[in-house]
């Protein structure tokens, strides 16, 4: 834990350190920084969605787990009834089980998945909260006079960057590149 924070520390002095150094040619910018846990921690819409979105994770999940816990009982009565079936009633039986097997992980990966229903709320619920806060950020690094605001909750990140600041361009000349 200890040598993540002083990951995250060096990663912040290093980038810190590269933007004063791109931005000297110019004047000094100054820097800000914002700690995002702490800020949405305080806005009660933000708590409002996180305790929205667990409840519907919560229910989706126990869901999924009465899914398998029928199937796992259709494979017990199967198995104990094994010996008595014919061929044919095995392999129905069996297509059975394999098919709400399909149905259950088709439900989580729809609930769960990378673009599922979760995500789709979460981006619902949360993205315009977030969307504020950055809009904040951005005001008040403007008010501030600051060329970038970071943020030390999570990963090191620039959250606001004024764009007199992009060396972008200077990089691609240098490099050979017109734009």
């Amino acid at each position: 834990m200890d040598k993540l924070k002083d990951m995250k520390k060096g990663i912040l002095i290093v980038l810190v350190c590269f933007v004063a150094f791109i931005s000297n040619a110019q004047t000094a910018a100054k820097f800000g920084y914002v700690d995002t846990d702490y800020i949405l921690g305080q806005i009660p819409e933000y708590k409002a969605a996180q305790t929205e979105l667990d409840k519907t994770s919560i229910q989706w999940q126990k869901e999924i787990e009465g899914k398998y816990t029928e199937i796992d009982k259709l494979y017990k009565a199967y198995q104990a009834d094994a010996v008595l079936l014919t061929d044919d009633m095995k392999k129905k039986r069996e297509n059975e089980i394999i098919n709400k097997e399909k149905e259950a992980k088709d439900l989580q990966k729809a609930r769960f998945g990378v673009d599922g229903e979760l995500y789709k709320k979460r981006v619902e619920l949360v993205k315009p909260i977030q969307d504020k806060v950055y809009n904040a950020i951005k005001t008040a690094a403007e008010k501030r006079g600051l060329g970038f605001v970071l943020d030390k909750a999570g990963q090191v990140s620039i959250l606001y960057a004024n764009s007199k600041y992009d060396v972008s361009d200077d990089v691609l000349s240098l490099l050979g590149y017109k734009k």
